[in-house]
C-alpha cells in the first residue's frame, strides 16, 4: 500500500449500486480530433511499469490511463462511475458483483476483448502479487470468473461493499490481453509496447523507459472518455523539476504535469507565456501520533496533548506561506469535495490558534508545560517543501509557549522502516487516495490493522476502538446515501475527538500549459485521472 497515492472526491452511493450504459449519457467528441499536429507533456513522475500487475504509482497510472480500458471509469469532469469496457455492472447478490462486457471490443493488436480477458486481468494481479503492484486493492475479491464471453462475476468476501465499483477504476482495474500478457509474471515495458494489448483511447508507439513515450489515438476506442482531441501526444520525463519549469516557460513543451515546486508555480503564474491550471486533488498531508510512545503519562494526558496541538496550529499560514495556495487547509481526514466531508476539526478547535483553549486542555489533564515533542518528517518522499512546512509547524507550536519541539528528518527508506517500529512518537505522512470515495480516507486509516501502525484500533493491540470499527463497517456497507453520509460525519467527528491523526493540508492538482493549450481544467477533476483525451491546442 502506498502512503502517498492518487486522490479524490466523492461519488454518489446510488452510482455505486448499479451502473448501466444508459445511465452514463456520455457523449463522444468524435468530430474534434485534430490533424495530428501533436502536443508534448512533461513530468518528473517515473513509470515503474506499463503492465498494471507491476505498478501502483502515479507515473505508471498516467500511462495506464491513456492505453487501457477499465470495466468502469470516470469521464472528464465527473466522479460518477460510468461504463467503460462494461455496458453495466451491479450486485447480483450481496457478495457477487456482475459486469456485462460490451460486444465487439478489440485490443489494438486485433485480439477480441472478452470477459475472459477481464477475469484474467484481475486474477493475475492477485496471483503475481508484485511488491510494486496493486494486489492489496483486491483484498475483498474472493474470486473472479468469466461466466460466459460477455459476463464477469466477482465474488466478494464482505457483503454489500459499496466501494467495490470504484476499486474497478483504480490501479487494479486495467484490462490486459490474455493472449499476450503472461499469467505469472509482470511483462516488461518493451514487450508490452510490442504486444499492443491496449484498448484505451491511445496506444503507444515509440517508448524509451524513463525518457519518452509517444501516444497515438486509438480510432477503435469505445469507452467512457471522449475520443482523443489530439492524435499524437508525447510524454517526456524529466529528472529535474527546474528543467521542467524552464521548458514549459520557454515553450519547448506544451504542458508541465507534476511536479513543480510551489515557488515555480507562483513564478509561472506571473508569466504571460503560460497559464497555471488548478483542480481538485484530494492529496492529504497530516501528522500521525503513536499512541504508545507519544508524550503523556496516561491516555488522558496523551489525548489532551493531541487536542492542544490541534488548538495551536494555523493551517492557513502553512497553506499561503509554504505552499503558495497549492495546498489548502484540511480540517478533517476527509478532504472537502468528497461526499460526506465535514470540517470537524474546525468545528471543535477553530481555524486559528487558541492558546487559552490549548492551555486549559493541558491543565485539566494535569500535563506539565512546556511539553517536549519529538516530531519526525521526510523530504525525499513528501517534497522539498516539507522542511519549510515542518519548521513552521514547530514555530507555531512553540509560539503557544506550551510546547518545545525537537524536529528531525530521516531519509525515506529508513523512515518507512522505523516509523512502523514505534521509533517516532509523532511523524509526517501523506496520502493519495485510490478511488473517489470518502471511505478511502477513513477505513485504511482507522479500521483494525490500519496502515498507520500507530496502535490506534490496531488488531491484537491493547487500544481497540470498537465504536470506530462499527461506524466504519456501517458506512462501507450502507446502500442508503443519506444514512451513509450521516455515518461518515460521525466518523470524522470521532477522529476530531480522538485525533489519531492531525490533518494539516489537502493538495490541489496543478498543471501548467501554454496559452494555446485547452482541456487542462477539464481533466483536473477529483477523479485524479490525467486524461490526454481532453488536451488540444488551439
Amino acid at each position: 500500500m502506498r502512503i502517498f497515492r492518487r486522490g479524490i472526491a466523492l461519488i454518489a452511493v446510488s452510482a455505486l449500486a448499479g451502473v448501466t450504459l444508459a445511465a452514463c449519457g456520455q457523449s463522444k467528441d468524435s468530430d474534434t480530433a485534430d490533424s495530428g499536429a501533436g502536443l508534448v507533456v512533461g513530468t518528473t513522475d517515473k513509470v515503474v511499469s506499463i503492465d498494471p500487475a507491476g505498478a501502483y504509482d502515479n507515473g505508471s497510472m498516467t500511462v495506464q490511463t491513456q492505453v487501457y480500458q477499465y470495466l468502469l471509469n470516470f469521464p472528464a469532469g465527473s466522479t460518477e462511475l460510468t461504463p467503460d469496457a462494461a455496458s453495466k455492472c451491479d450486485f447480483d447478490t450481496p457478495t457477487t458483483y456482475v459486469c456485462t462486457i460490451k460486444p465487439g471490443l478489440k485490443f489494438a493488436n486485433g485480439n477480441d476483448l472478452t470477459a475472459s480477458d477481464v477475469a484474467f486481468s484481475f486474477k493475475r494481479i492477485v496471483d503475481i502479487n508484485d511488491p510494486n503492484g496493486p494486489a492489496s486493492l483486491l483484498g475483498n475479491m474472493k474470486s473472479v470468473e468469466a461466466t460466459d464471453d460477455s459476463t464477469v462475476t466477482f465474488t466478494l468476501n464482505a457483503e454489500n461493499d459499496q466501494t467495490f465499483g470504484q476499486i474497478l477504476v483504480t490501479s487494479a482495474g486495467p484490462i490486459v490481453d490474455e493472449e499476450t500478457y503472461p499469467a505469472d509474471k509482470v511483462m516488461d515495458d518493451a514487450a508490452a509496447v510490442k504486444a499492443q494489448g491496449f484498448s484505451g483511447p491511445y496506444t503507444i508507439g515509440k517508448y524509451t523507459k524513463g525518457q519518452i513515450a509517444q501516444f497515438k489515438a486509438n480510432a477503435d476506442y469505445d469507452g467512457a472518455y471522449n475520443k482523443a482531441k489530439t492524435k499524437e501526444i508525447t510524454l517526456t520525463t524529466y529528472s529535474d523539476a527546474n528543467n521542467l519549469k524552464l521548458d514549459v516557460q520557454n515553450g519547448k513543451i506544451d504542458v508541465a504535469w507534476r511536479s513543480l515546486t510551489p515557488t515555480d508555480i507562483a513564478s509561472l503564474g506571473k508569466s504571460d507565456k503560460v497559464k497555471v491550471h488548478k483542480g481538485a486533488g484530494g492529496e492529504l498531508r497530516y501528522i500521525v501520533f503513536n499512541m504508545k510512545t507519544m508524550p503523556g503519562d496516561n491516555d488522558a494526558q496523551k489525548l489532551a496533548i493531541r487536542q492542544a496541538m490541534a488548538s495551536s496550529l494555523d493551517r492557513e499560514e502553512l497553506s499561503t506561506q509554504v505552499y503558495k495556495g497549492t495546498y489548502t487547509p484540511a480540517y478533517s481526514a476527509v478532504p472537502q469535495g468528497q461526499t460526506g466531508a465535514v470540517e470537524s476539526f474546525k468545528d471543535k478547535y477553530g481555524d486559528k490558534p487558541d492558546k487559552a483553549a490549548a492551555k486549559k486542555l493541558l491543565d485539566d489533564a494535569g500535563v506539565k508545560t512546556p511539553v517536549d515533542i519529538k516530531l519526525q518528517y521526510n523530504t525525499d518522499h513528501y517534497g522539498s517543501s516539507s522542511t519549510e512546512e515542518y519548521n513552521m509547524v514547530k514555530r507555531q507550536l512553540e509560539d503557544s509557549g506550551l510546547f518545545t519541539v525537537d524536529l528531525q528528518s530521516t531519509e525515506y527508506v529508513t523512515y518507512s522502516e522505523e516509523r512502523v517500529k514505534d521509533a517516532y512518537p509523532m511523524f509526517q505522512l501523506g496520502w493519495f487516495p485510490d478511488f473517489p470515495d470518502a471511505d478511502n480516507y477513513v477505513t485504511p486509516f482507522f479500521a483494525p490493522n490500519n496502515f498507520l501502525q500507530s496502535h490506534y484500533n490496531f488488531a491484537g493491540d491493547d487500544n481497540p476502538v470498537p465504536e470506530m470499527t462499527a461506524l466504519l463497517k456501517s458506512e462501507a456497507t450502507d446502500p442508503d446515501k443519506d444514512s451513509r453520509i450521516a455515518t461518515l460525519k460521525k466518523i470524522q467527528d470521532l477522529v476530531a475527538d480522538q485525533i489519531p491523526i492531525l490533518p494539516l493540508l489537502t493538495g490541489a492538482q496543478v498543471a501548467v500549459g501554454g496559452t494555446d493549450v485547452e482541456g487542462l481544467e477539464e481533466t483536473l477533476d477529483p477523479a485524479f485521472k490525467f486524461r490526454f483525451t481532453s488536451l488540444s491546442k488551439s
